[in-house]
């Protein structure tokens, strides 16, 4: 299991995407109270993102309260120049997402809750797949499953004792 590195968002120029915004009640004695839940995805386009959920009984105040909690939930994700370093599948519930390394050109082939992750990850480049379930609470943590078990090529190739062009032409031949 990798050890999840601290990152500080006060350096950041983090920017924040609002995934969904639900309207959510809780029934009591006195009728219904309505609040609203809000999914934010935080991230500075250069390999640094995060997610939240927040709840209120206003959207600003749940969209901030969202905000605040993705940046506590910060990651750091490996990227081979603007795409994806390998293909890999993240899974949450019923939600699975497959990312696909793409070469330059291509765009981001994504639907609205995994292009808000990747974009906001400084993914410019890559090939999705939402398999499953379509709620973007699921969808989207099961994108960042598939983006923390991301490898960076050099790690890998340093953990194994071989250099990186050795590793390299191995997966060519």
């Amino acid at each position: 299991m990798r050890t999840r590195e601290k990152i500080d968002a006060s350096q950041l120029d983090i920017k924040d995407t609002v995934v969904s915004i639900n309207r959510v009640t809780k029934v009591v004695k006195g009728g219904k109270n309505l609040s609203f839940s809000a999914l934010v995805v935080v991230g500075d386009g250069h390999g640094v993102v995060g997610y939240g959920v927040g709840k209120a009984k206003e959207v600003p105040s749940a969209i901030k309260k969202g905000i605040e909690a993705a940046k506590k939930n910060l990651i750091r994700v490996p990227l081979k120049g603007t795409t994806v370093p390998h293909p890999v599948l993240g899974r949450f519930g019923a939600g699975r997402v497959l990312l696909k390394p793409a070469p330059d050109g291509t765009g981001i082939i994504a639907g609205a809750a995994v292009r808000a992750v990747v974009e906001s990850a400084g993914v410019s480049n890559v090939m999705t797949k939402s398999l499953g379930t379509a709620n973007p609470h699921n969808v989207v943590r099961a994108a960042f499953t598939a983006l923390q078990q991301l490898k960076d090529p050099v790690m890998v190739a340093r953990l194994r004792g071989k250099g990186l062009e050795e590793m390299l032409g191995a997966a060519s031949a």
